[in-house]
């Protein structure tokens, strides 16, 4: 399956009638978040690196053409005029990475206005997703206290491929590891793992299942000690991993576990360890965990040494979804806006002004940074081309951490979160004024054509 045809079928439709009617001026469609869900102060932008890869090779051809004909029961030749439309066009984007607020573009794309039209829907995909992935698993990090967070969640992730993102976006976040073999072998990731209940069961013991578990690794080791009862498990790890040399235990061996009264299982855990002689034994909890699980077991004291989170991470479990948009903003040098209530946008190409401790100021694209701070979007592709390589992910680990460090400790917050919403320029709203009372006069115009004019309306103003 092609990626061109990864779209929804009304882009196809809409860019037909575009050509048709020869409207192949530039477009601007700006990408953005109206809302953050209840339980986030901010997000994190991310998806970037795919999206780009997508414009970068984006290209209608043949078999495309064949299969959005089939899917509307035309001939191909009806559909012929999007043969060989290319991506060609410049994007500005916030980093991956980067803090953002709702209402900021996390992207703007500029090209002939069918091709803008046909890559909405994967870049709202890529994008949509990875931000709420990435947003979710920073909370980890910060619930974590400093405590090294690591990724299981493939095997419950919508996919392989979005298993995949979450694992790099946990990279991207500040994860110590995953256990995904893939991403960690791409991206450069620590690959983590333990064993399995099945592993313990298979054997007629679990002191049996520890040993033959050590033998086969050189060390260090994990042992999963909660199959049967935690605390026999436990000591019966504490008898092999006391007889390892001491390169074969560590640093790095642990027991592992994963259910039950975490905090109270990992302090009779750390007794017996303790008590063993094996101090330099650490502690991995998982089962279920996500920054709410975390921050209750930071703030008792567990004596937890890593928090290894899965599932409720990797589909963002409590915000599965970004109420996100891609929104025409200007087409040929004439800025446009939508007035639907409670869905408003921005006229014009844009760019978002920040300053350390004052909230971010939404602004027209061209505006002097030097009286609101200094621009976020940056201009990632021009001509259909990356105007820079791919980030690493140390870089975007780096903005993170400079972009936390300015945050408000009330955006911070895991429970309670209070999120900061952007200003905007005096230029963006004088614009904004002007293109109301263009509409407004075209509107007036049509309805003294059709008959008694209509009751008046208040758009909702923009925030």
């Amino acid at each position: 399956m092609s990626e061109a045809t990864t779209t929804d079928l009304y882009e196809v439709t809409m860019a037909m009638s575009y050509l048709r009617e020869g409207m192949t001026g530039p477009a601007t469609f700006s990408l953005f978040v109206r809302d953050l869900p209840p339980d986030r102060g901010f997000l994190v932008a991310a998806g970037l690196e795919s999206g780009l890869d997508f414009l970068a090779g984006y290209r209608v051809g043949p078999e495309d053409v064949a299969d959005f004909a089939a899917v509307l029961h035309r001939p191909a030749e009806d559909l012929r005029p999007l043969l060989g439309l290319a991506f060609d066009g410049e994007v500005r984007a916030v980093p991956e990475g980067r803090v953002v607020h709702a209402g900021e573009p996390l992207l703007e794309v500029t090209a002939p206005l069918p091709v803008a039209q046909l890559v909405e829907t994967y870049l709202l995909n890529r994008l949509s997703h990875q931000t709420a992935i990435a947003s979710k698993a920073v909370r980890c990090v910060l619930a974590a206290a400093g405590h090294p967070v690591v990724d299981f969640s493939l095997r419950r992730t919508h996919g392989p491929e979005a298993g995949f993102h979450a694992a790099r976006l946990g990279g991207v976040v500040g994860f110590a590891g995953t256990s995904n073999v893939a991403a960690a072998r791409a991206e450069g990731l620590p690959a983590v793992g333990t064993m399995a209940h099945s592993f313990v069961e298979a054997f007629d013991s679990e002191e049996a299942a520890f040993r033959a578990f050590a033998r086969a690794h050189p060390g260090p080791v994990t042992l999963l000690v909660d199959t049967y009862d935690t605390e026999s498990g436990v000591r019966a790890a504490a008898r092999v991993l006391r007889d390892l040399d001491g390169g074969a235990r560590g640093p790095g061996s642990a027991v592992r576990l994963d259910s039950g009264d975490l905090a109270l299982l990992a302090g009779r855990a750390r007794d017996i360890l303790d008590a063993a002689g094996l101090a330099d034994v650490g502690i991995v909890a998982s089962g279920g965990l996500d920054e709410y699980a975390v921050d209750d077991l930071v703030r008792s004291g567990a004596p937890i040494d890593v928090y290894a989170v899965g599932t409720r991470v990797g589909v963002s479990a409590d915000a599965p979804y970004l109420d996100s948009a891609y929104k025409m903003v200007a087409y040929d040098g004439r800025p446009v806006m939508k007035l639907s209530p409670a869905k408003v946008t921005a006229p014009g190409p844009k760019q978002v002004f920040r300053r350390a401790g004052r909230p971010d100021v939404i602004g027209v694209a061209d505006e002097d940074p030097a009286r609101y701070g200094r621009p976020v979007l940056e201009t990632v592709m021009r001509d259909g081309r990356r105007t820079r390589g791919r980030a690493t992910l140390a870089e975007c680990r780096q903005r993170l951490r400079a972009d936390l460090a300015d945050l408000s400790h009330p955006a911070r917050r895991i429970r309670a979160p209070a999120a900061q919403r952007p200003l905007v320029s005096e230029r963006l709203a004088a614009l904004e004024e002007e293109v109301r009372g263009r509409i407004g006069r075209e509107l007036d115009a049509v309805a003294a054509w059709a008959g008694p004019p209509r009751p008046e309306t208040h758009p909702t103003t923009i925030r």
